[in-house]
């Protein structure tokens, strides 16, 4: 049986929009995947090797992470040979890009596979969802896949304003805020190019959001969906991820229900949604995925938008989850997120300061009671660093 090996692909989505073999991952998003590419080393399992962009820096990560754990130094690896290949997602670039480097063939998907995740990771897929979810109490969320630029018009005109988004992008990106008091000839423009590179555009009411989730899942390979659990996680006013709160299920959910949402709302919908993806997926996706949630304030009630994205690969929230259920103590809390420094060394001054100022505190279990922790390694040119701080 061959070896697991777990690449961090983060450039994912961005190659599915483009969807074909030669697409070219830009020069800065290579930079985060290299300074990231240890990442997964904290959601695989036990005993899977991490695809690493140099080797050279296994030693200096192994030896900035002692006090916590001492992973073996032949689970990372820089080759991609004859190993079973599990990407954060799969795209023809990636296929193509593996084939480049002498991964045989027998171990790549195929078009027909590339085919089935792109449609899956549509945006059209919300609508489909958000129409099934329909019947349940206590929740709003509206989606419309439009095919003309007159659509766009006539439902901005009904609503006042729109959040339109292509059917793929980045997380993140592919959004377009438009009012109709300020319909311009950008706003046209932008949805003629999203109709003619993609096809439609999605549009969707602007929502009165106080909270950012998501409900995690995993989908076996024989067809079974089971709920993976919460995350809870923060954006920015553009919509970008900025960091996830390491808390438990049963935190997450205490924390919904203060602003209000019932736990009927809450499980109907979890229920309902392991019951639609075990018949959208059917066998035909293996892997983690997530659909990103809100809580809305309409009209002065509370409401739960059920499905904003859907993440059909592996995200930030599943990473967090599993992150905290392995490594911190059950009453502890804390942070995970992504951090970008603008100059070389910067990084570094920021690792060996916090290391200072928030020492990491392990329980007797060995879980991370406080203090903070990297997760990737942190050199002289480190742009993008992965880390945690947990507070008791």
């Amino acid at each position: 049986m061959k070896k697991q090996l777990y690449i961090f692909n983060p450039w994912h989505d961005m190659a599915l929009a483009n969807f074909t073999p030669y697409y070219r991952v830009p020069a800065e998003i290579v930079r985060m995947s290299n300074d990231l590419s240890f990442l997964p080393l904290w959601y695989a399992p036990d005993g899977a090797l991490i695809y690493v962009a140099d080797s050279f820096t296994v030693e200096t990560f192994r030896s900035q992470i002692a006090d916590f754990k001492d992973f073996s130094s032949e689970r990372f690896v820089s080759d991609t040979d004859s190993y079973e290949i599990n990407p954060w997602g799969w795209s023809p670039a990636l296929v193509q890009m593996l084939s480049a480097s002498g991964t045989e063939s027998s171990l790549l998907p195929d078009s027909a596979f590339l085919d089935i995740i792109r449609y899956l990771s549509g945006r059209q897929r919300c609508v489909e969802v958000l129409s099934q979810l329909s019947y349940v109490n206590g929740i709003c969320g509206k989606a419309f896949c439009c095919n003309k630029l007159e659509e766009v018009r006539m439902y901005l005109e009904a609503n006042g304003s729109l959040i339109l988004k292509a059917p793929w992008s980045g997380s993140g990106r592919g959004l377009y805020r438009v009012y109709r008091q300020s319909w311009n000839t950008n706003a046209e423009g932008w949805i003629s190019r999203i109709l003619r590179t993609q096809g439609c555009v999605m549009t969707e009411p602007v929502y009165n959001k106080v909270c950012d989730f998501a409900m995690e899942f995993y989908s076996s390979s024989d067809g079974d969906v089971t709920f993976a659990g919460y995350s809870l996680f923060e954006t920015d006013d553009f919509g970008n991820y900025k960091q996830n709160i390491l808390i438990s299920d049963a935190g997450i959910e205490e924390h919904l229900f203060s602003y209000g949402i019932t736990s009927a709302t809450l499980h109907d919908v979890r229920k309902k949604l392991i019951e639609i993806f075990s018949s959208m997926l059917s066998g035909c996706y293996t892997g983690y995925f997530g659909v990103d949630m809100m809580i809305c304030c309409q009209n002065g009630e509370i409401l739960l938008h059920p499905c904003v994205e859907i993440n059909m690969r592996m995200n930030m929230g599943v990473v967090s989850r599993i992150f905290f259920d392995r490594y911190l103590s059950s009453s502890s809390r804390g942070i995970f997120l992504i951090e970008h420094y603008n100059a070389d060394g910067e990084a570094l001054i920021a690792h060996q300061r916090m290391s200072v100022e928030q020492p990491m505190v392990v329980d007797s279990l060995g879980r991370i009671k406080s203090g903070y922790l990297t997760l990737t390694p942190v050199l002289s040119s480190t742009r993008y660093q992965a880390y945690v701080i947990v507070k008791a």
